[in-house]
Formats: C-alpha cells, structure tokens, sequence
C-alpha cells in the first residue's frame, strides 16, 4: 500500500509527454531543414551564377528577410491556411505541416544569404577556369557545390538551428495542441506558465544540447580548410 501510494507518476508532472514531444520537434525542425536547404541553396545558386533583371533587389530581399519576424509568419500563414483563406481547403492550419511550413520560410532566407556568399565568391574565383573547360553555368554549379561543401554544410545547419528553436510561428500556425502540435519550445512556455519546470527543464537541457551539438558542428566545419579542385 505504501509503495502504490507513494509511486511516482509520470503523468502527473507530463513527463510521460517528454518522448513525444522531442520526437515531433525533431521531426518537424529536420523536416523544415530539408525543405530550406533545398529552397535555399537553389535560391543561392540562381543569384551566384546568373545575372537578371532585379537580381540585386532579390538579393536585398533575401537579406532583409533574415530579420523577418516569426509571429508575423505565423500570423500571414494563418490567414492563408484559415478556412477563409485562399489555401483553407488543403486543411493543413493546426497541424504538423503548417509548423513545417513557418518554419522553412524562416529558416530558408538564412541558408540563402549564407550559401549565396560562398557560391558567388567561388564562381568570381573559378568560375572562368570551369568555363574553359567547358563548363556551362549551371554545370559548373556541381564543382562549386563540391568546393564550398564545409560552408554549404554549415549555411544548412544555421538553417536547422533556426527551425528548432521556433516559437512564436509554430504557436500560431500549430495551435500548442498536445500529442499532435506540441513542440520543445511551445511546450517549455506552457509548462513555465503552469509552473510545471520539471518538464520545462527537461525539455529545455534538450535544447541546450541540441544548441551545443549544432554550433559545435559549426565551429568544426569552419575550422577545416576547403580543399578546392578544378
């Protein structure tokens, strides 16, 4: 009886939400990631190797776009996907594919602007060397690509650390519904306002390690020379 009265109960502090909550976040930030690395890098290649009409006010754009504030995202998404709005029929508002959503339109300006540096500095560099050899334009973009991969890399994980690290956005476009929208961050606001640090703590030494993990990786790829071919 003593035992059975005394027995600590997970669900009483919601650490039995510790699991799901990881695993969706994960899973939406990495998801975001993706869609930002590939939006992102072709952005970066379309302004590095080409020349057009409006160029440098795309590139303005991006650039500004880094600044770009998460709950206006959030609130412009939500009127696109609300029932009323011209995307209300996908029924994507209040699940995971909104926050994947807001999330890669935050992140993608990120890996453009870094990724568009690199390239275009490569291609001043070596472009006309591939170019006699041959090279297209958008031929040469696999070189390069190969060429700045440490930097490339490092432009993607700036990208995923913007994702995981989301709040605002995903509250608004998500919902903080539990079991199917509740993210780290979301979640780390709701219990801080219960005054449930337990799972708040919990969650937010994950984020923390998750912090450390990226920036780490960052600060290797960096540090590693870029061994350039031709």
């Amino acid at each position: 009886m003593w035992h059975s009265e005394f027995a600590y109960d997970p669900a009483a502090d919601g650490m039995d939400q510790f699991g799901p909550i990881v695993g969706l976040s994960l899973t939406v930030s990495l998801s975001a990631a993706l869609v930002a690395a590939v939006l992102g890098l072709g952005l970066a290649a379309l302004l590095a190797l080409t020349r057009f009409p409006g160029r440098r006010v795309l590139v303005v754009a991006v650039n500004a776009l880094l600044g770009l504030p998460p709950v206006v995202v959030g609130l412009l998404l939500y009127l696109l996907l609300s029932h009323g709005g011209p995307l209300g029929g996908l029924g994507l508002l209040f699940t995971p594919g909104a926050m994947v959503a807001a999330q890669a339109i935050l992140a993608t300006p990120i890996v453009a602007a870094l990724a568009h540096r690199v390239l275009e500095a490569d291609w001043v560099e070596y472009g006309r060397a591939l170019q006699a050899s041959g090279a297209s334009r958008w031929q040469a973009l696999w070189p390069l690509l190969g060429m700045g991969r440490r930097a490339l890399a490092t432009a993607v994980l700036a990208g995923f650390g913007r994702t995981v690290s989301e709040v605002g956005a995903v509250l608004v476009v998500g919902g903080n519904i539990a079991g199917h929208t509740r993210t780290m961050t979301t979640a780390i606001a709701l219990e801080t306002s219960k005054g449930n640090l337990a799972l708040a703590l919990a969650l937010g030494m994950v984020l923390i390690g998750i912090s450390v993990a990226v920036s780490a990786t960052v600060l290797v790829l960096g540090g590693q020379p870029e061994r350039k071919r031709i």
